[in-house]
């Protein structure tokens, strides 16, 4: 912090190509940012997926139903500790554009086969006793500004028809990533609605231990071989991984635009501080005539790459929190909206790294600088 004021007064010496310098990080590191949501947003499930669950669905597809008479079969499977159930619904509130993820579930067991989505004993208990009760995810409720006691009509699409249903219960998440967009009804409800009974959308299942899982999973699959209904069944997290490599290689998509975007980044700041360097020739002449040290000069010149960085990334990192703390701009395609604090870390070395590796070339040849040499070229 001694010479702080030395570098600062440099940055303001040519203040457009400062700040077109720090905008270059802002930029870049916003667009990081950004990366890192779009990531977390298709990852998520495979962060808080259960270790110990595991989901069925018809081999087919997972549009396609299976038997309710599974469900038993299912609990009676040696491993097996808690079983329930769910249903796609798909409506539309208001507008199509509006996505809801709307889940007709099981009410005996749901619950209990995810704790990790919070709502009170009284609410549940509210929602149990209500045929046309629903649930809703903070994030949804915030959206649409729901609250308990609100009635709310959807329009069925694949179950066609005007469906009311009654909020009894806003659910939160114990982790900031947990999807909170999600609207449950009684799967009861959707029976009796459509006149379809005996089916179900997809099984999840909870193991008594998890090492047990791909013995389960092959022991699930071969009791429902060559029968009218086949089953498919993963970890929640390869279930999850499934529909993320739908969207095709997101990783490895935002791995490529960030590299880019950095190494552009790297070359800019690496030339602005080599004509930085080459306009103070003398004046960095003069400091080792008074008695500055050549180490002395090589930090001063780093010290002013990383401090360029620093101010830019840590600017660019804030507007991609506030993005994120503003919630999902798409309508519902991205529920898992978060910017995670290893995303932020990671920004924030990348960005001391760039500082470091532009600066490195102009600040050696700053210390290897003759003084005669130097004040030959003024």
């Amino acid at each position: 912090m001694k010479y702080f004021g030395l570098l600062w007064a440099n940055l303001k010496r040519k203040k457009l190509r400062t700040i077109l310098t720090l905008g270059s990080f802002v930029v870049a590191l916003f667009l990081f940012a950004l990366l890192a949501i779009v990531k977390t947003a298709f990852s998520g499930g495979l962060e808080v997926a259960g270790a110990d669950r595991l989901v069925v669905i018809n081999k087919t597809s997972i549009i396609q139903p299976l038997p309710l008479s599974y469900r038993d079969r299912l609990a009676r499977l040696p491993g097996i500790k808690d079983v329930t159930f769910a249903n796609w619904f798909g409506g539309i509130y208001q507008d199509p554009k509006y996505f809801i993820p709307q889940f007709a579930i099981d009410t005996d067991t749901y619950r209990q086969m995810f704790p990790e989505f919070r709502v009170s004993d009284e609410d549940w208990q509210a929602f149990v006793a209500d045929r046309q009760g629903a649930i809703v995810g903070e994030k949804t409720a915030k959206k649409y500004n729901w609250k308990v006691g609100d009635r709310i009509p959807i329009k069925g699409t694949i179950y066609p028809g005007a469906w009311q249903f009654n909020i009894h219960g806003i659910y939160h998440g114990s982790k900031p990533q947990e999807d909170t967009s999600q609207f449950w009804f009684h799967w009861k409800y959707l029976e009796e609605g459509t006149g379809r009974t005996g089916t179900v959308g997809w099984y999840t299942v909870r193991v008594s231990n998890p090492d047990d899982s791909a013995a389960i999973v092959k022991a699930i699959d071969q009791m429902f071989s060559n029968s009218p209904y086949e089953t498919k069944t993963d970890t929640e997290k390869a279930f999850a991984a499934g529909w993320v490599k739908q969207m095709g290689n997101i990783e490895l998509l935002i791995l490529s635009i960030g590299a880019v975007v950095f190494f552009t980044l790297l070359l800019v700041t690496g030339n602005t501080m080599a004509i930085a360097v080459r306009e103070r020739t003398g004046e960095l002449a003069v400091l080792k005539a008074v008695g500055f040290s050549d180490s002395f000069v090589l930090f001063l010149v780093l010290a002013e790459s990383v401090l360029v960085a620093v101010l830019g990334g840590a600017l660019g990192l804030l507007c991609g929190k506030l993005l994120a703390a503003g919630g999902d701009p798409t309508g519902g395609l991205l529920p898992i909206f978060y910017l995670p604090p290893r995303a932020i870390i990671t920004g924030a070395i990348v960005t001391i790294g760039v500082g470091l590796v532009a600066g490195i070339i102009p600040a050696v040849n700053a210390m290897r600088l003759r003084v005669v040499d130097a004040l030959r070229r003024v």
